[in-house]
């Protein structure tokens, strides 16, 4: 994980839209900026489910979500459909953004080692800077911890 007092590091990504956003067209706002494995998975679809469900009060806090997984745009755009999500979905099928953010690493499912997403997140303030790095974060539980955070 990358440490909390540190300038975030700029990047460019597509949306689900096949737009380029970079996180300094976000200076201004607080950003949460979550890492996750993959789109219409069982704790995936839990996790933006709840940061759709607070967007009023992350809004209101003056803050944006911002999602990014390896999947393409496509898998993207099917996942903001079918769960109604309203916010920004980013498509890092490089993981080149994942691995800047330290959270490509060695996992173990049912005793199976690969290479994957640590469901983590960041809390980056009005000025880029990191003001909070959670990693293998509970699906479920992230997006009340990151509006409490607010």
């Amino acid at each position: 994980m990358l440490k909390t007092g540190t300038l975030a590091p700029d990047f460019t990504l597509q949306d689900q839209n096949g737009e380029e956003h970079a996180l300094s067209d976000y200076r201004g706002q607080k950003v949460i900026l979550y890492f996750y494995p993959r789109d219409n998975t069982p704790g995936c679809t839990k996790q933006a489910c709840g940061f759709r469900d607070r967007m009023p009060m992350i809004r209101e806090k003056g803050a944006v979500v911002l999602g990014v997984s390896k999947d393409p745009v496509k898998s993207h755009k099917r996942f903001e459909d079918k769960n109604d999500l309203p916010f920004t979905l980013l498509s890092d099928p490089d993981h080149k953004v994942i691995e800047m953010y330290d959270v490509w690493k060695e996992k173990k499912l049912y005793g199976k080692v690969s290479m994957g997403v640590v469901r983590s997140t960041y809390l980056i303030d009005e000025n880029g800077v990191i003001v909070e790095a959670l990693e293998k974060v509970k699906a479920a539980d992230n997006p009340q911890e990151m509006l409490d955070l607010l």
